[in-house]
């Protein structure tokens, strides 16, 4: 729906102006209102004890989001309330099950501190010190002026200075992030992905050729080596893990490295406390093990041709004598990288005993093709982290558990329908000014970013605020945000600050007040995901691929929208009354619905439409695809009923002779890496040792070929800067969206040395004696780029050296939950981003946020 009724606007103008206080108080006209005779508050008060058993109600299927396993859940909901919470019997990837976060999104969608209608900003100073004195506005009122900035860019043929910023999302992200710039005039849909894990998938890529998450054969694996994964609390597939988790420790050994005693490790047969930064040094360690012992896959990787083993310390080998059957290069692996790479030479760069080295890599080599070497963002999200990935996973293909049973497999195939194409829709301007180059300086000779081997294929989500500052390639002028806070989920927050202080006009879509909001021209109110939004996600685990649903299984109590459909097609509307239909008419004649043919006529209709048209293939029994990879659903009722359709489990082995590299092989000699960095390299008239110059590598000639050990970069002297700072994730952490819920802060210390409604630095005691620091006191954490305060927690489960505090806590805003105190900006704890520095791992255009980027000094205050 486009506007608000009359009644709906005099409520929310007669509001008046909103200070910071009133904006999350609750006491101004309009926030706080819910329709007549709604679901209020106090309906949880309304039963108790026998009269609460009675109550029926209704299970409803919906997606919980709390990380990107998108797993499918069921909201039980009486008189239109939500009030429970549990995993969807229907899903056969997570086994019916859930891990603590969606019980937590019960208390977001019903936060008072949500944003409840539209608000404008009238104070034109941004920063973070001043107040916005944000008013309520009308719906109409806020989709018109965005309309009429965004028409005044078309009139100055400046188009492309226009931007969406995605942070999480649906698989509907596409109508937002990437059609309404493209038909408008832009190239700059820019996503969070570089903040998350797209280093991780390097790993994958430059190996096998599969750019993604991987999945597990938990149920038929004999070892699981942990690089930074904490599978129990934070990883992906948390639900799964945790249900058979007591299953793989009665038949597998598990080994986990990190330098945090994480609730992984502490179910472990291993632990190996590396100092941050430093794994790729344990990863071909191992790999030199496995070798000099003669501990590889015979039928993955092929033999010596006399079957002598050829592989002794420190000697090259002649390649001619190796003869590979799926795999390339292991010979050019072993004399370029890993003929000296001794478990006694690791042992001095990452800590970790020699012996204790040897004797995983046998463990890890004599269990196979039933091993894991898990890969996760801790290992490799750091700076030359994207070689570290490679070598980490490269250990899968040398003992054959790569697409093999009980080892790592790929995905299977989930069908949904690509976004329609957008070029008919394309006038002259926007047919310009989407090949414009953007914003985030992806591709360019210090951001080769070579995403699925395209130079320039990713994203460099951190960097934009650095370009937006340099106005490189050019500035930006209107930006539309949604479910991102990159103030705060950015490291070098104060870049973010300053960057968005300066942009002209900026609309934030959002469940809450978040640091991000308070740069905002608009604040609109977004639907919550789970509760009040119909998409659709895929995900895996479990071996088995899925799309599950998320729909409004209850009507929202405040005047929200859908972000990804209903606010893009009232935009569309207005855009269409200034004489720009473009966007409108393709959301029309490319989004029938699929069972009645019939065109949206309104957001909302736009909303179901557009979910049904991209899973048709899941339910509509005459799409070519249906049935062909898993479920056959009853048609659209039973996909909502269920709201889940689950493929066929994964068949492991398939790929062998089969991989997207270049070769079709496993390439510990990556061809494929090759011709993507010699491709950028002329891309720009330059070499390949030129790039890796230009991108702060230290690898020359071929090494930059194989998986290899690259030396931590860090921030800081060591002398003034004594500590290795390193952060870690919370099994709570709703995407780092759970820091206003109670329950998240009275459940805090389920996290492994954290402490209930506090923000702890944890340190080991020795370092702490040493310093003459005591358990508790408050301490101030500076880096070379910033500093935070927080409540010091003397704890064993660290690494001596290093120091490390929980991602999520040190909100200035976003609620009175999550601060200390809202009204005058004082943070609950510390954000980690404020001392981490705008690092990046650049082949991949990661934010290094991990690896110990940074070294710190702990004083006391």
């Amino acid at each position: 729906m486009a506007t608000q009724s009359t009644s709906e606007g005099q409520r929310a103008q007669s509001a008046g102006r909103v200070s910071r206080r009133r904006f999350l108080g609750g006491t101004g006209a309009g926030l706080l209102v819910a329709s007549s005779g709604g679901p209020f508050l106090n309906h949880f008060a309304r039963s108790s004890g026998s009269q609460a058993a009675a109550v029926q109600g209704q299970w409803m299927s919906t997606t919980c989001q709390g990380c990107t396993t998108w797993c499918p859940v069921q909201v039980k909901v009486v008189d239109g309330r939500a009030i429970k919470v549990r995993g969807n019997p229907h899903s056969t990837a997570n086994h019916g099950q859930i891990c603590p976060r969606p019980h937590l999104a019960l208390q977001q969608v019903y936060d008072p501190d949500r944003i409840k209608v539209p608000m404008k900003r009238t104070n034109p100073l941004k920063g973070r010190d001043q107040d916005p004195g944000f008013v309520p506005i009308t719906w109409d009122e806020a989709m018109s002026t965005l309309a009429d900035k965004m028409m005044e860019l078309r009139a100055s043929e400046e188009s492309h200075k226009f931007s969406v910023f995605r942070g999480r999302y649906s698989y509907l992200r596409d109508i937002l992030y990437g059609s309404v710039p493209k038909i408008f005039g832009s190239p700059n849909g820019i996503s969070h992905s570089a903040i998350c894990a797209e280093a991780e998938k390097f790993g994958a890529y430059y190996t096998e050729g599969f750019w993604d998450y991987r999945d597990y054969d938990l149920e038929n694996t004999r070892y699981v080596l942990c690089w930074g994964a904490d599978p129990l609390a934070s990883n992906r597939q948390v639900p799964h893990a945790i249900s058979i988790w007591g299953e793989v420790r009665d038949r597998a050994e598990i080994a986990v490295i990190d330098p945090r005693l994480s609730a992984t490790a502490a179910k472990a047969d291993e632990w190996l406390p590396v100092m941050p930064g430093e794994d790729g040094a344990l990863a071909v360690a191992m790999a030199h093990v496995i070798l000099t012992e003669g501990l590889w896959s015979r039928e993955f990787v092929g033999e010596f041709n006399d079957s002598v083993n050829l592989f002794k310390n420190g000697e090259a080998v002649d390649e001619a004598a190796f003869t590979e059957i799926h795999s390339n290069g292991v010979v050019k692996w072993w004399n370029i990288e890993l003929k000296d790479r001794t478990p006694e030479w690791a042992a001095e760069r990452s800590g970790i005993p020699a012996d204790q080295i040897r004797r995983v890599a046998i463990g890890f080599a004599k269990a196979a093709p039933a091993s894991i070497s898990w890969v996760s963002p801790g290992s490799c999200m750091q700076a030359r982290g994207g070689y570290a990935a490679m070598a980490q996973h490269a250990l899968n293909g040398l003992v054959g558990s790569a697409d093999s049973k009980g080892g790592t497999t790929q995905k299977t195939k989930v069908p949904a329908e690509t976004v329609p194409d957008v070029g008919p829709y394309q006038d002259e301007i926007a047919k310009k000014h989407s090949k414009e180059a953007k914003i985030d300086q992806r591709g360019t000779l210090a951001f080769p970013v070579l995403a699925k081997g395209k130079s320039g294929g990713g994203v460099v989500t951190n960097n934009v605020a650095d370009a937006m500052l340099a106005q490189d390639p050019y500035d930006l002028k209107v930006v539309i945000a949604y479910w991102a806070n990159f103030a705060f989920s950015c490291s070098g927050t104060s870049r973010w600050e300053e960057a968005l202080s300066k942009l002209p006009f900026f609309a934030h879509i959002t469940t809450h007040a978040s640091e991000t909001s308070y740069f905002a021209d608009l604040v609109l109110p977004a639907a919550h995901h789970m509760f009040e939004k119909w998409s659709f996600l895929k995900s895996k685990q479990n071996l088995h691929g899925y799309s599950t649903l998320t729909q409004k299984v209850i009507e929202p109590m405040w005047d929200v929208r859908q972000d990804e459909t209903e606010i893009p097609w009232m935009l569309a509307e207005k855009l269409a009354e200034r004489g720009f239909d473009n966007m409108l008419t393709y959301f029309k004649e490319q989004f029938a619905d699929p069972e009645t043919g019939q065109q949206p006529t309104n957001s909302e209709e736009f909303a179901l439409s557009a979910t049904k048209f991209f899973t048709q293939a899941c339910w509509n029994s005459e799409h070519q695809d249906y049935g062909k990879y898993g479920d056959r659903l009853a048609g659209w009722q039973d996909f909502v009923d269920k709201g889940v359709w689950n493929s066929s489990r994964y068949e492991s082995g398939k790929k062998w002779g089969a991989f997207g590299t270049v070769t079709k092989k496993f390439e510990f000699y990556s061809e494929t890496l090759k011709k993507s960095l010699t491709a950028h390299a002329e891309k720009h008239s330059s070499t390949v040792d030129a790039v890796l110059e230009a991108t702060n590598y230290t690898a020359r000639g071929e090494q930059a070929f194989v998986p290899h050990f690259e030396p931590a970069l860090r921030w800081g002297d060591e002398g003034e800067f004594p500590f290795v700072f390193f952060e870690h994730r919370s099994r709570l952490n709703r995407e780092g969206r759970s820091a206003n819920c109670t329950w998240y802060q009275e459940h805090k210390n389920v996290d492994p040395g954290d402490e209930n409604w506090d923000d702890v630095l944890k340190m080991n005691p020795v370092d702490a004696k040493r310093l003459g620091l005591n358990n508790r006191d408050m301490v101030s954490v500076e880096s070379p780029t910033g500093k935070l305060t927080a409540r010091l927690k003397l704890w064993e489960g660290v690494r001596p050296g290093t120091v490390t505090k929980c991602y999520g806590q040190g909100h200035w805003a976003y609620g009175r939950v999550a601060t200390q105190d809202f009204h005058k900006r004082i943070p609950l704890g510390g954000n980690n981003n404020q001392i981490l520095p705008p690092e990046y791992d650049r082949l991949s255009g990661s934010t290094a946020r991990h690896g110990g980027v940074t070294r710190v000094k702990v004083v006391s205050v």
